[in-house]
């Protein structure tokens, strides 16, 4: 796969997402990558919420969690410590929980993200920025 010219990349999830439903992408961070994302939104276009935004920022070596709601950011989490590093490959699991969606990374638990909009309306997955992705998958 040359550069990153495979994302932004899109999953439709028709359904919504449910209790027990994971989210799983697989990539590597290029050597020069500065931050990348992962939305999970409530509709296409312009004014589509966002159920959970995970941003890991290399160029900042942390990681945000947000939402979007109605067009307003709600207050920044950070999971402690960057666990994604330049030229490195990562796994990120995303796990709907009864509570919120639980971010692992490798093989540890890495966050845990309340919900703030109820999964039921998420709609999209959406994968962007300084990666380069290798899958995504939803089961």
């Amino acid at each position: 796969m040359a550069g990153s010219s495979n994302v932004p990349h899109k999953t439709s999830l028709p359904e919504g997402i449910r209790v027990g439903t994971v989210m799983r992408i697989r990539g590597v961070v290029p050597e020069k990558a500065g931050r990348f994302y992962v939305n999970l939104l409530c509709g296409e276009g312009p004014g589509g919420e966002a159920a959970l935004h995970f941003n890991p920022r290399l160029d900042e070596s942390t990681v945000v969690f947000n939402s979007l709601e109605q067009g307003t950011w709600g207050r920044e989490e950070r999971g402690s410590g960057i666990p994604f590093q330049h030229g490195q490959p990562f796994d990120v699991l995303l796990i709907a929980t009864e509570e919120g969606f639980k971010a692992v990374v490798g093989d540890s638990e890495y966050h845990h993200f309340r919900y703030r909009i109820p999964p039921a309306r998420v709609r999209l997955l959406e994968v962007g920025g300084d990666l380069q992705l290798q899958s995504v998958k939803i089961f």
